[in-house]
Formats: C-alpha cells, structure tokens, sequence
C-alpha cells in the first residue's frame, strides 16, 4: 500500500498548492485552466480507447455497464457523498462534488492505476504508482484551482479503489493478462472522454454511472483470451 499512500499524499499536496493559487489567479485564468483539463481529459481518453484490440468488448463493456450504472445510480451516491462531507465539514464552493467526482475519474481511469496495484500487490517495488503519484499531484494542482477543496477528498474513493486493488492483487494475479488490462484501460479512457465533454460544457454526461463498464470489460476480456 505504500505507493497508493505515497498517491494519496501527493494529491493532497497538489491540492493544496493548487487552492492557495487558485485564490490569486483572476477568473479568466482559472477559466482557461478549466479547458485546458477538459482538452487533457479528452487526448489522455481518446489515446487509451484506440489501443483496444477488440471493439466489441469495448461496446459490449459500456452498454451493459451503463444500465447496471443507471439502475444502482452510482452517480447520486457518490454525489451524496461529497455533499454529506461538504456539510459535515462546513467547506464551501459550490463544485465541490463535481472537483471531487471529476478528480477521481481522472485519478483512477489510467492503466497505471492497474498495472501499478498489480505491481505493488504481487510485492514489487511500486514503481509505477511512485511514477503516477507525480503525475497526479501536478494534475491535483490545475484541477484544484478550478473546481476547489473537492480535488482533495478525491482521495478517499482514490484510496479505496486504487488500494483495494493493490490488495487483491495476490489472487487476481491469474486473471488480469496484459489483453485483459488493454481492455479495462480502453474503456476507462472513453470513460475519460466523456469526462472530457462534461468539464467543457459539451454535455451533461453521467459517466459516474458508466463504471460498471470496467467490471464488465474485464470479464468478458479475460473470457475471450481463455
């Protein structure tokens, strides 16, 4: 768990240069900081989808995803979530929900994520987690900027995810071939993409409820490859 802890840590340390920044820059600024992660977000999903191997896992991983997503409603949940730590810890700014969603998906949607939870979980040094905690700690610092104290809390579903990944490692080890990751990574960046349209304001897409589809994209790789 050191390397999701080593994460969790430069996220918070983002975060906090990035809100302190963040109250001396002038709107305009902020605002094109704002587009400018929306560009990342779409580039970084876009380049993670087109290196699937078979799109058909691809659609057949987001469509039933997506409804199982919708029927769960995953993303009202965890909305509820960071306005219940909004509340209880009297922050203010009025995305802090949306900073804290749009910090994790972006966090949490990358093969680095997967390969460095595998890595550190079959007891390797955790080299590509150190590598993507420098990544998202300057990303932290952009996104707090923008959308405020919610990037911080971001690390709360970080460290569940990320970490619990780390710890299942051991018996998933089997399981999650290089082809089966591909296809997990693919779907997490169109995942990435439609974070992307929301942050630009060129959509209202509920990608929080798409999740499901990483679940359903690992199975039916690894079914396939069998």
């Amino acid at each position: 768990m050191v390397g999701t802890l080593v994460n969790v840590a430069a996220v918070i340390a983002g975060s906090l240069v990035g809100l302190l920044a963040g109250a001396r820059l002038p709107a305009r600024l902020t605002g094109i900081a704002f587009q400018g992660i929306g560009l990342f977000s779409l580039a970084i999903g876009v380049s993670m989808a087109i290196r699937t191997a078979n799109w058909l896992v691809v659609v057949f991983a987001i469509v039933p995803g997506a409804i199982v997503g919708e029927l769960l409603d995953i993303d009202r949940h965890l909305t509820r979530l960071g306005e219940f730590l909004k509340r209880r810890l009297r922050l203010g700014g009025a995305r802090f929900s949306e900073g804290m969603v749009a910090a994790f998906l972006l966090f949490c949607m990358g093969s680095m994520t997967v390969l460095g939870a595998i890595e550190e979980g079959l007891g390797r040094a955790p080299n590509l987690l150190l590598a993507k905690s420098v990544l998202d700690g300057f990303a932290s610092i952009a996104l707090a900027a923008t959308f405020g104290v919610g990037v911080a809390f971001s690390v709360l579903p970080l460290l569940v995810y990320q970490g619990g990944l780390t710890l299942a490692a051991g018996s998933l080890a089997g399981v999650l071939a290089d082809s089966v990751v591909t296809e997990v990574s693919a779907v997490g960046g169109l995942l990435l993409v439609g974070l992307g349209i929301n942050i630009l304001g060129l959509g209202k897409l509920k990608v929080i409820n798409m999740l499901p589809a990483l679940l359903f994209a690992g199975a039916l790789a690894w079914w396939l490859v069998r």
